[in-house]
């Protein structure tokens, strides 16, 4: 997340979030019209930007709280033009999380419990690619790189698998760690580069790295996924989207088809002996190395 610099169980007002210039605040009752012309409203959010400083009006529930959140936010506030880049995407997405419910570890759990549910029970648009993903891992030892929420590695978890979880951000693997202990999956996590693990050859029976290259610059790209089998003894399962575009919002950098899987797999089988490659379709793209 800017989220990487932000402490996401900051304390906040209820019902109001605060943070680098964004304020998100959670609207009671029917929509009224605004009296500032450059407010901008769609079905559940209203936005005003005045200056530096950017306001957001929702209405959503507790219920709502959900990684669904990422594509209401993708199509109501940035395919119509309203935030800007990654950064104002991230900070409104945790504003909302934080102004929905009252405290935040209880905010948190909310979205996590509400998350994974969909996530597990196949009706959240990313359950497929968590799926695939699980029945690719080999052995019991799992680590992931790039976890975000971490919502893979909590899976993985409750199946019994001895998961690390991975991200550049502390604050991320910090809510990741109390929100694990809650929920009963034990996660172990540590903040790190992905391009840099400080752990042992052969840490992990298998190594995930879950649409993580696409945010990342070509020479970092090709460095993760060098550390992913060094750490890996078994498997390295990589997923990607395919995209027209690489989205800002999502601070992709990237664009993948099976073509240039194709040739990562072509170039990473050539610098790595022993190394097998497998690419396919599937919601998105696959890249799987077996040693």
């Amino acid at each position: 997340m800017q989220a990487a610099l932000l402490d996401p169980l900051a304390p906040c007002p209820r019902g109001r979030w605060s943070g680098h210039g964004v304020q998100v605040t959670r609207r009671h009752g029917p929509h009224r019209p605004h009296p500032a012309v450059a407010t901008v409203c769609t079905p559940r959010f209203c936005v005003h930007r005045r200056g530096a400083w950017l306001t957001v009006e929702h209405d959503l529930t507790p219920g709502e709280l959900s990684d669904a959140l990422t594509l209401l936010l993708t199509e109501h506030l940035v395919d119509t033009g309203v935030l800007r880049g990654q950064s104002e995407f991230e900070l409104v997405f945790t504003g909302v999380v934080r102004s929905t419910v009252d405290g935040g570890l209880s905010s948190w759990l909310r979205f996590y419990r509400n998350s994974l549910a969909a996530l597990e029970h196949g009706d959240a648009a990313f359950a497929p690619i968590h799926a695939e993903a699980a029945a690719q891992v080999r052995g019991p030892r799992l680590i992931d790189l790039g976890s975000c929420f971490g919502f893979f590695p909590l899976r993985m978890a409750a199946l019994g698998h001895d998961v690390l979880a991975t991200d550049l951000s502390p604050s991320a693997m910090g809510l990741l760690d109390r929100v694990s202990t809650r929920l009963c999956r034990p996660v172990a996590t540590l903040a790190c580069d992905a391009t840099d693990v400080v752990l042992p050859d052969g840490s992990a029976d298998t190594v995930t790295a879950l649409h993580l290259i696409e945010h990342l610059p070509t020479d970092a790209l090709h460095a993760v996924l060098d550390e992913a089998l060094r750490l890996a003894r078994r498997r390295v399962v990589v997923a990607v989207p395919f995209e027209e575009q690489p989205r800002d919002c999502y601070g992709h950098v990237q664009r993948f088809d099976l073509l240039r899987l194709q040739r990562l797999a072509d170039e990473l089988t050539g610098r790595h002996a022993g190394i097998t490659a497998h690419t396919y379709a599937f919601h998105g793209g696959w890249l799987v190395l077996d040693r």
